[in-house]
């Protein structure tokens, strides 16, 4: 099948294909006479495993790795579950951050009287500056 076809099989924008061949994520199929790009059930089935395993969120590296073990059927499933686990921490922390932001910022709107007065907390506290006389403190993350 053509690039297209590939694409359309596994979800994988044509784009995003040419640019895994590029950086080396995947390898590079053979081509016709025309020099068009041809891929077989393996290729889909992998751009499957990288699609899944991004929608997860793990970087491209990460993916990289998880491909070469999940190629590797001499792998352990020790190697897999560190990389799951790693990541798992890497998320729970981002949503943490996000938590932090959420909090900070639903302070400050609440501190915001979101009137006509050109006096705001949120635009004080992104300054850096102190906070305008309102009489509500301001929050630092």
């Amino acid at each position: 099948m053509n690039i297209g076809e590939a694409s359309n099989a596994s979800g994988v924008s044509a784009k995003m294909i040419r640019y895994y061949e590029e950086i080396g994520l995947i390898r590079p199929v053979g081509r016709t006479g025309n020099n068009y790009r041809v891929y077989g059930d393996e290729e889909v089935h992998v751009l499957r495993f990288i699609k899944r395993a991004r929608s997860l969120g793990f970087s491209l590296e990460e993916t990289e790795t998880l491909l070469k073990l999940w190629q590797d059927k001499s792998r352990t499933s020790a190697a897999v579950k560190e990389v799951a686990t790693s990541h798992i921490a890497d998320l729970e922390r981002r949503i943490a951050e996000m938590q932090g932001m959420v909090k900070t910022l639903t302070h400050l709107a609440d501190c915001c009287g979101g009137d006509h007065r050109p006096n705001c907390p949120i635009l004080d506290d992104l300054a850096g500056e102190a906070p305008a006389p309102s009489g509500k403190a301001r929050h630092h993350a």
